[in-house]
């Protein structure tokens, strides 16, 4: 039977929550988050209709304990004392040793009739060991204590816990949690070292801590390795907002696809983005989710477009969700996204852009992984997507716009440019792929004028190529 913890996050990548009856090490340095992840567990247990027994084996008093706990929104002092017992046994631990402190700790597994007991302080009983042996024994007999009552047990330890050490062996699952910084930045990440006889998402995790306690960010390509459902691949045509280019694809883009947008700065990705979103209707709505203007700007530049987007919110046609280039952990924002999408239904998404994600990525080297699992995600919950990207060339984005394996992710490539004419920088537009459809390559020339209601369409071929097909 599985132990459900409801800290979100946690019980995904434990494969659906601890085994009720096992026992867990919790191990991170101090200031990890070891003692705050297991009063959260041990207070939705209480909720469930279980009794959990506390044990410190620490030198600080309740009191301090109670006062940093106090700060976060799951704690609630009524419970303390009647479905929650907490109990400092550093003394019987220093003055009498381990096997008093078993014979303690059965005694109060019984008249407590525990569903859980958490020992925070692991690294105290094993220095008051005398050889590993001890530590075996105490670890032993405590875990038969506990499995004979149906009591699952975790260790909590600020101990570097070797794979060999009799804990490590002995227990059911180790859980480890650590801090690391990246440049000024400091990053917190947890990963299932053990899980025995219990399926697990391995690798690392994000995690933060807020006033709601740990919130757990199990890596998107590690639950989405494959994704919920599958891709129907629907055939019919969803308008870009773009009349011109619209009759150049074939009516519009392939529903549920997902489109890049590539080009330098000022090449009109944003405005794109616009166009596409204004399609919108309340039935069929959607989702500006942007890193660059806040919605006060965006708002003001959808106007300069003819865009009444202030309409569109208040009709419920378009929701703009703005994420600040700041510190973001890179999967709470796809989470973020991915909700947003799924409670509103969402039909129509931008992501502008895509760097907002490159740039939350402490490890890089992901998020090609990562973007195949949103991508994938979002054709199988039938969004149409465009997302920009931001390159430094201003002209042919189809030759050093970014990496082929990020182009390679997504259905159509639109290229975005800054030509020179005449004396004048142009703003140009070209086709470059469209999955399974054929196209006419031309280089648009775009006009986006403030007082132009639909500027795309009011444009003009600067170069008229062959048909082709991608």
């Amino acid at each position: 039977m599985r132990l459900t913890s409801h800290v979100p996050g946690l019980d995904t990548i434990m494969g659906g929550g601890m085994v009720a009856g096992s026992s867990y090490i919790i191990q991170g340095r101090p200031g990890a988050g070891k003692t705050i992840l297991a009063n959260q567990i041990a207070f939705d247990q209480v909720r469930q209709g279980g009794k959990v027994l506390y044990i410190t084996l620490l030198a600080e008093s309740h009191d301090r304990l109670f006062q940093s706990l106090s700060t976060l929104s799951f704690f609630d002092p009524e419970l303390v004392g009647k479905d929650i017992t907490y109990l400092s046994l550093f003394r019987t631990l220093r003055v009498d040793g381990l096997s008093a402190l078993v014979d303690v700790l059965r005694n109060e597994l019984v008249r407590q009739d525990a569903s859980m007991l958490i020992l925070d302080g692991l690294l105290n009983a094993r220095e008051s060991s005398h050889n590993t042996l001890d530590v075996k024994t105490f670890v032993a007999e405590l875990q038969g204590h506990a499995a004979f009552s149906g009591c699952t047990v975790l260790f909590l330890t600020s101990a570097r816990i070797d794979d060999s050490s009799p804990e490590h062996t002995m227990v059911d699952g180790v859980l480890q949690l650590q801090e690391e910084l990246f440049g000024s930045r400091t990053v917190r990440r947890m990963r299932i070292a053990k899980s025995r006889g219990s399926a697990s998402l391995g690798g690392l995790h994000h995690y933060e801590i807020n006033d709601a306690g740990v919130v757990v960010y199990p890596r998107l390509e590690a639950l989405y390795a494959r994704p919920s459902k599958l891709d129907l691949a629907p055939q019919e045509r969803v308008s870009s907002g773009v009349d011109d280019l619209d009759a150049r694809i074939g009516g519009g883009l392939p529903a549920s696809s997902a489109t890049i947008v590539v080009g330098p700065g000022g090449s009109g990705k944003t405005s794109f983005g616009l166009n596409f979103v204004r399609l919108a209707t309340p039935e069929q709505p959607a989702l500006h989710f942007g890193f660059y203007e806040t919605p006060a700007r965006l708002a003001s530049k959808a106007r300069a477009l003819g865009i009444d987007i202030d309409a569109l919110i208040a009709s419920g046609a378009l929701t703009v969700l703005w994420n600040p280039l700041t510190e973001n952990v890179i999967d709470s924002l796809a989470y973020h996204l991915l909700d947003a999408v799924q409670a509103r239904r969402i039909n129509r998404l931008v992501i502008d852009g895509l760097a907002g994600f490159d740039r939350a990525a402490v490890d890089r080297h992901r998020l090609i992984e990562f973007l195949a699992a949103l991508t994938n995600q979002l054709r199988s919950l039938e969004v149409s997507t465009v997302c920009a990207w931001e390159t430094r060339e201003l002209s042919a984005p189809e030759m050093n716009a970014t990496s082929p394996e990020v182009l390679s992710l997504f259905d159509n490539v639109i290229g975005m440019q800054l030509d020179e004419v005449e004396g004048r920088i142009c703003q140009g537009m070209k086709v470059i792929k469209l999955r399974d459809s054929a196209f006419t390559p031309t280089v648009t020339r775009l006009v986006i004028p403030n007082s132009l209601p639909d500027p795309f369409n009011e444009s003009r071929r600067l170069v008229t190529d062959d048909p082709g097909q991608s």
